[in-house]
């Protein structure tokens, strides 16, 4: 190794000593910049063994670390075996020599051997798989002194986390294989240490004063917690889903579980250590308790249950420890787990249980009336009931489960904490639950099937409650002298009856409900709108804004349930009505109040939709007097949303779109061919394009107000052409803006292109116009109105394309919203128009007109504006980019070999890279994009070698030429294509069959080398298998792409994939068959 010398240690040094500690922003970002370049160096590796071996300061030995970890993993000129065998030799010695390392130095160098152990998990030296030996390695740190066990327990800990990991630097098929190979191989005897080595702790008399003792026992309950935790069948789940988990023990760990002292470890722990230990430990429990049923027979699980419904009765009998807000949140979760992973059934065998659930009752009972303690676990405990409660109508078992009796409690501590929780909030200021509504909705949810068991009990409570409280409300809106804190109250505590009301209507049940269940939910909902009635009528002077929103929710839940075929049409016509003008007062007087305005006018687009058994109510709807008045007044005077509001954002008036969507379908009902009614109803939005075509004319003008006006226009027109699926009523709104308006959209993107804010719903419009949604854009056969349409839309295109790259440099945070945003709509906005079949793009050539010429080569700008991987960075551009490509591919083929070789270069690479994309729909987009490549690249090839061939035209010579040129391209993307088939999961096959032929066809030795690398890639038994796997692949398959020898193919590869599957199933070679792709 050469030697740097000193001086460059030194510099090195000092430049880690700049990175960690100074405050100044400048020196930091120089210092970060010379490291970076520093771990690029081709000498990085023995500079980082000088650093280990000679540096003076912790930071210069965690850069060393780290760089060497960057090293170890790059995927590119991956470092030879041997260097690495030393490397990990090196890091196991360095920390067994220097016990007093700075803990993020020894984390640094662990996780250096973790993953150095999991990406050579399958590598040999003289057929010894030369990185498996965890245990061994850490044997000597074990029987060393507790400092030493501290570092190898962390060792095995940090491992064992590693390989669970995937990382998305390597395939998730070799993650799973190492995942796979090391669970059945280590797993267990790690899992068996760490508990033995908790055995033996607890034993002794632990001084958990001495902090290296503390600190062990520590790291091998992390250590336990990571073996129970890991992804045992490669199921990837997240902590979100996490009251569905269930631990997929193998079968082979069986003996630990049947074996009561390992779960009776835990709980013994649990009661004998301090309580800031006791978090892991409950969280060993909870993976414990998440075992999979199929681990035990009914006799082993019923006695697993009964252990560990002891366990948690002798906790609850001895609670102290949970007034820890950590203990507290995993013991909510222990006890979720019960219901999550056992049977009602089997619950109510245990022996204890009447005892136990009584003590579960009282624990949520107690804790609900704390609400302001640990909110977030209330949530496991509401869950538990939840299911409880679900489960009643399907318990078989004679024994009680006594639910009966403890649901109603739970129930009620909910309700009665709530409204308690009013007062105080408002007295001290709180924050109030209620602005989280996500909880809140949760728990609403959750409470809607625990209210419905003994539902007679918590309608009772609620007409109770909510007599009382309206009572007290309406006294006080009637008293000169009332106070605005009692008010406020009343006005609290009915928001939460209001929401808890709608939740448990909407937990009814239609099979399990009884008459006299329906009449109790009448009187609460009777109860609600006499409310809303009261508070309607005070809207003038004031209004309760979360008041507001739960009756909205309270609708919502109304709807779902009561508004079905179940229903008598008249109650479902008076329930729509109810609707209907409780969203039009809304409008009117909460037009300012941005979270109100959106739900209602979510609700009111629900309603617009209709249902096919409503179709009479809704026609009864639309002649009624509130929505005659909503149709004949959208104005800003009625509704005050629809104003310019100089204070608000322009992006503040996307509301208006889901408005006029609702409207337009209201419209449409009786719409028909009536003109003068369209014309009528378009009046406000006519006036408005007229007032802005007027500033438009003049010199000087109101910019923000001119912005404001068209802004709210192009979103109210956009809600109508979303509505106006059908040809008629389409037709009417497009004579009405084209050829009169078009203009001035034109304009405001000429002058505003910088703007996104104004840009985005001009564009947006524009895409809907051109959108042939339904077949409604079926010109008559006379009309030119199909070619004008274009034209106008390759205007915009063009104008917008052409001024959007004279931005410049854009900043990297502000990139989307500034250039790319307004792209992805242009790219969209050219798909639907060429794929909309109503122009016959054929004739612009024909007369000259270059209006797609234009269209296209501005789409060709903007694509080499954009870097590769913004295109898959960001999700919508990717999905307007390749489904644009698609339609290019398919049926402007003749465009892309017109392109210059820098240009087919970049879409192909675009192509291969959304291959592996993450999103279905890219992926296969790129699939179908390349199979309409490879299907014209074979035409003309044909074509060119036929005796008598027609003479190619000039695009097609010239694309054929750079096609052999650049062979890799074609030849790279086979080998992806083939890689993903046999070694990922492959969700859309069909897709990548359909390229596949064709890329075999065009480069078949170049796949006959591949084919020949996967077989030899194989353990010597499996490569007469894999051969003939390739062999029936090809079988009956004729040179040519005709639709059913394509056909024949596609079956013929889904034969392939499973007999390459069965045969690589247990082989360990297979996973280094990526490495070829690279």
């Amino acid at each position: 190794m050469r030697d740097p010398g000193r001086k460059s240690l030194a510099q090195l040094e000092n430049l880690c000593k700049q990175l960690y500690e100074t405050t100044d922003t400048t020196t930091r970002l120089q210092a970060e910049k010379a490291l970076v370049e520093f771990t690029n160096s081709p000498d990085c590796l023995s500079k980082c063994q000088l650093l280990l071996e000679r540096g003076s300061s912790s930071y210069s030995q965690l850069l060393a670390a780290t760089c060497l970890t960057k090293l170890v993993s790059r995927t590119n000129n991956p470092l030879p075996l041997e260097q690495r065998i030393d490397i990990r030799n090196y890091v196991l010695n360095y920390l067994a020599t220097r016990p007093k390392l700075a803990t993020f130095v020894t984390q640094a160098l662990i996780q250096l051997y973790a993953r150095i152990t999991k990406l050579g998990w399958f590598d040999c030296q003289k057929d010894d798989y030369v990185f498996r030996n965890a245990i061994t390695d850490v044997t000597r740190f074990l029987q060393d002194s507790v400092e030493y066990c501290i570092i190898g327990v962390t060792i095995l800990s940090q491992l064992t986390n590693e390989i669970n990991q995937a990382d998305t630097t390597h395939p998730l098929t070799k993650h799973r294989k190492i995942a796979s190979s090391f669970r059945d191989s280590s797993l267990f005897d790690i899992f068996t240490l760490s508990c033995n080595l908790l055995k033996q702790a607890s034993g002794k008399n632990l001084n958990l004063n001495d902090e290296s003792q503390h600190g062990l026992l520590m790291q091998l309950l992390k250590l336990t917690h990571n073996c129970l935790n890991f992804d045992f069948i490669g199921t990837s789940t997240d902590e979100s889903s996490d009251d569905l988990c269930t631990v997929q023990i193998p079968t082979s760990w069986r003996s630990a579980f049947l074996d009561s002292s390992t779960l009776q470890l835990f709980f013994d722990l649990y009661h004998s250590i301090p309580p800031s230990f006791s978090p892991l430990v409950l969280s060993c429990l909870v993976q414990i308790a998440s075992v999979r049923r199929s681990l035990f027979n009914n006799a082993e699980r019923a006695k697993f249950l009964s252990h560990l419904v002891d366990g948690v009765k002798r906790i609850l009998e001895n609670p102290q420890s949970l007034s820890d807000p950590n203990n507290y949140h995993e013991f909510c979760r222990l006890l979720a787990r019960l219901k999550s992973n056992y049977q009602l059934g089997e619950l109510v065998k245990v022996e204890n249980y009447p005892e136990v659930i009584r003590l579960i009752a009282n624990f949520t009972v107690t804790s609900l009336q704390h609400w302001e303690f640990a909110p977030n676990s209330v949530h496991y405990l509401l869950s538990l009931w939840q299911r409880l409660a679900a489960s009643v109508p399907y318990v078989k078992a004679t024994e009680p489960h006594m639910l009966e009796t403890y649901t109603p409690e739970v129930t009620k501590a909910y309700i009665t904490s709530r409204l308690e929780s009013v007062h105080i909030i408002l007295r001290d200021g709180l924050e109030d639950p209620l602005e989280d509504t996500g909880l809140v909705q949760q728990q609403l949810d959750q409470l809607s099937t625990i209210g419905r068991c003994e539902y007679e009990k918590t309608c009772a409570l609620l007409v109770q409650l909510f007599d009382q409280s309206a009572q007290s409300y309406q006294e006080l809106l009637q008293s000169a002298s009332a106070s605005p804190m009692d008010i406020a109250v009343q006005e609290g505590r009915l928001t939460w009856l209001v929401y808890i009301i709608g939740a448990v209507i909407g937990g009814r049940v239609s099979f399990a409900s009884t008459d006299e269940q329906d009449a109790m939910d009448g009187e609460l909902v009777c109860r609600v709108l006499q409310l809303m009635n009261l508070t309607d009528s005070r809207l003038a002077q004031a209004g309760n804004e979360k008041l507001e929103l739960a009756m909205l929710s309270f609708f919502e839940q109304f709807r779902k349930i009561y508004i079905g075929d179940q229903v008598q049409k008249s109650s479902k016509s008076l329930a729509l009505f109810l609707f209907l003008s409780s969203s039009i007062t809304n409008l009117k007087y909460w037009g300012r109040c941005e979270p109100i305005t959106s739900k209602t006018l979510q609700l009111l687009n629900d309603l617009s939709i209709g249902y096919p058994f409503l179709s009479c109510s809704v026609r009864k709807l639309v002649k009624l007097s509130a929505v005659q008045f909503m149709l004949n007044n959208h104005t800003s005077e009625h509704f005050s949303f629809l104003g310019i509001n100089n204070q608000s954002n322009l992006t503040d008036m996307r509301c208006r779109t889901t408005f006029y969507t609702a409207l337009g379908r209201l419209l449409m009902v009786d719409l028909g061919e009536d003109e003068d009614q369209y014309e009528q109803f378009m009046l406000p939005l006519t006036a408005a394009f007229e007032a802005v075509a007027q500033m438009f004319s003049t010199n000087s003008f109101n910019e923000q107000e001119a912005k404001r006006t068209l802004v709210g226009l192009v979103r109210d027109l956009r809600g109508i052409a979303f509505a106006f699926n059908a040809k008629t009523s389409f037709m009417m709104l497009f004579e009405w803006i084209y050829p009169s308006y078009m203009p001035i959209l034109q304009r405001a993107i000429e002058l505003w292109y910088h703007d996104p804010a104004c840009t985005t719903p001009v564009l947006k419009l524009m895409a809907e116009l051109v959108h042939n949604r339904s077949q409604r854009l079926q010109f008559d056969v006379s009309s030119p109105n199909g070619i004008l349409l274009f034209r106008e839309t390759s205007k915009m295109i063009t104008m917008y394309g052409n001024r959007i790259l004279t931005l410049g440099e854009v900043p990297k945070d502000q990139v989307y919203a500034l250039k790319l945003k307004g792209i992805s709509i242009c790219f969209s906005m050219l798909k639907a128009a060429l794929s909309g079949s109503y122009v016959n793009f054929g004739v612009f050539r024909l007369y000259g007109d270059d209006a797609l010429d234009n269209a296209l080569q501005t789409f060709i700008k903007l694509l080499l504006s954009i870097p590769h991987s913004d295109l898959l960075d960001y999700p919508k551009l990717s999905q307007s980019y390749y489904s644009l490509l698609e339609v290019l591919t398919q049926d402007h083929m003749n465009f892309i070999a017109s392109l210059e070789p820098h240009v087919i270069m970049y879409i192909l690479s675009s192509i291969s890279e959304g291959l592996t994309a993450l999103d279905t729909m890219v992926c296969t987009g790129c699939c179908s994009c390349l199979d309409h490549i490879v299907t014209y690249l074979f035409k003309q090839l044909s074509r060119s070698t036929k005796k008598r061939a027609t003479p190619l035209n000039q695009e097609s010579d010239r694309f054929l030429h750079i096609m052999q040129q650049h062979p890799e391209m074609i030849q790279q993307m086979l080998s992806t294509v083939l890689n993903i088939i046999i070694f990922e999961d492959c969700r859309n096959q069909w897709s990548m069959s359909r390229p596949l032929l064709g890329l075999i066809l065009l480069n078949e030795k170049y796949f006959s080398d591949l084919r020949n690398s996967i077989v030899n890639s194989q353990p010597p038994e499996k490569q007469q298998a894999m051969h003939l796997c390739f062999e029936n692949l090809m079988e009956g398959i004729e040179r040519n792409l005709l639709t059913k020898n394509r056909d024949r193919f596609t079956q013929n590869l889904s034969a392939f994939r499973r007999e390459v599957n069965d045969s690589m199933k247990n082989s360990t070679y297979g996973v280094n068959s990526n490495d070829m792709m690279s």
